[in-house]
């Protein structure tokens, strides 16, 4: 069993069918996601696309874009559709696939199951099956195309589920996603609540990453056709808030499976290429705590290496204006650092007990030095530092706020 900090993989599974049982059996009540025919306009499904669909399956459409715009389904293709739901999409490539092809549409939520099974006695090409995308019902390289809608941002282990949809394409097997993905991490506290996986932010992925994850699998030509604010559809204020502070919103992706996957260490080489980390370090606002540790290293490790060497009778000759530059240097990237946030949250404490640290910090180092005083200078940054990083975290107040705010689903 796979825990999502705190959180098991089937908690996680349960909010999501909890919450879309609900969109299955009353798509009329509100919900924090847009729901039903409006909505399906409202992500960009063209008008004469729906024509001829049924009004049930349209009214429990709760996808986040139009992944047809990929044009990845042909004529006598075999499909695999992840998170079916009530079967919009399932219907749509029925229909491109012809009766020479076959559509599976798979879905874990047994409200959203029934729904399709009672489609399926109608639609010869199209077969149901029960299941969720950490692990597909279905044998190597045994489908053309996998399209999906709103899926992967709800999967707890998201690098499983997409093995798994490499595993079942064919080689050169196309794919085709519209999905929700953010521009900065979400908070601790949002993320380890089960029932915010199915509000469709929490769960979702840096968009940087989110590709990145496709590459390392061993998809090629991974392109972003289009991206916009699904949340601005939404009728929840408090959604709304949220997803613009995290930069949640939606893309939709084209890609085509490889021959083969990349080897095991390629794929770890990949995730560990040191860019990355640095990215990740810049978008989690860790930047300036960073900065700090490397200005404080080359303070504190200096003053530790010399006495350590002198202790083996080895005489270190350092250049205190050379390490008192370094210093400074890496504390005026702390500061930056703790500027740039500014422009996030709108706080200008920490701005300001960062200057008053790097003016300690200076003083000590180009007017009259004292190990106390340049102390001063590093507690005083670090605790803008900390500031800082509070106030990135907004959104958790704001949730907090808004728990039982307008829009709340009720299912």
């Amino acid at each position: 069993m796979v825990a999502i900090l705190g959180f098991s993989r089937e908690r996680i599974f349960d909010a999501v069918k909890d919450m879309y049982t609900g969109v299955a059996n009353a798509p009329e009540l509100p919900y924090h996601f847009p729901v039903g025919r409006d909505a399906c306009l409202a992500v960009g499904y063209p008008q004469e696309v729906l024509e001829g669909l049924p009004a049930a399956t349209l009214a429990s459409f709760a996808g986040v874009g139009y992944p047809f715009r990929a044009g990845a389904i042909k004529e006598g293709d075999t499909v695999l559709d992840i998170g079916a739901g009530s079967g919009t999409d399932a219907l749509i490539a029925s229909r491109l696939v012809g009766p020479r092809g076959k559509v599976y549409a798979l879905d874990m939520t047994l409200a959203m199951v029934a729904r399709l099974r009672a489609l399926a006695a109608t639609v010869p090409n199209l077969e149901v099956l029960e299941g969720n995308a950490e692990s597909l019902p279905l044998p190597d390289a045994s489908v053309d195309v996998v399209t999906s809608n709103g899926m992967l941002n709800l999967v707890p282990d998201k690098r499983r589920a997409i093995a798994e949809i490499f595993r079942v394409l064919k080689p050169g097997g196309r794919v085709q996603i519209a999905d929700i993905v953010i521009r900065r991490p979400v908070t601790l506290d949002c993320k380890t609540d089960p029932k915010l996986w199915a509000e469709c932010v929490v769960g979702a992925t840096i968009d940087e990453d989110y590709l990145a994850a496709f590459r390392d699998a061993g998809f090629e030509d991974v392109s972003v056709l289009r991206e916009f604010d699904y949340f601005s559809h939404s009728r929840s204020e408090h959604t709304r808030e949220v997803a613009r502070r995290f930069g949640a919103r939606a893309i939709e992706i084209a890609m085509r499976r490889a021959p083969h996957a990349p080897p095991l260490w390629v794929q770890w080489a990949r995730r560990a290429d040191p860019r990355r980390a640095v990215r990740a370090v810049q978008r989690r606002g860790l930047a300036g705590a960073a900065a700090l540790g490397a200005a404080m290293l080359a303070c504190y490790g200096t003053v530790a290496a010399t006495a350590l060497l002198s202790l083996a009778g080895i005489t270190l000759a350092v250049k205190g204006g050379a390490v008192s530059a370094v210093i400074l240097a890496f504390g005026a990237l702390a500061v930056i650092a703790v500027a740039a946030g500014v422009r996030k949250h709108g706080r200008y404490a920490p701005l300001a007990t960062a200057l008053a640290g790097g003016a300690v910090l200076s003083y000590a180092h180009l007017v009259n030095f004292s190990f106390a005083v340049e102390a001063l200078g590093f507690v005083a940054i670090g605790t803008a530092i900390w500031l800082d990083h509070r106030a990135r975290e907004t959104p958790v107040s704001v949730r907090k706020r808004g728990a039982g705010g307008e829009g709340a689903a009720t299912s």
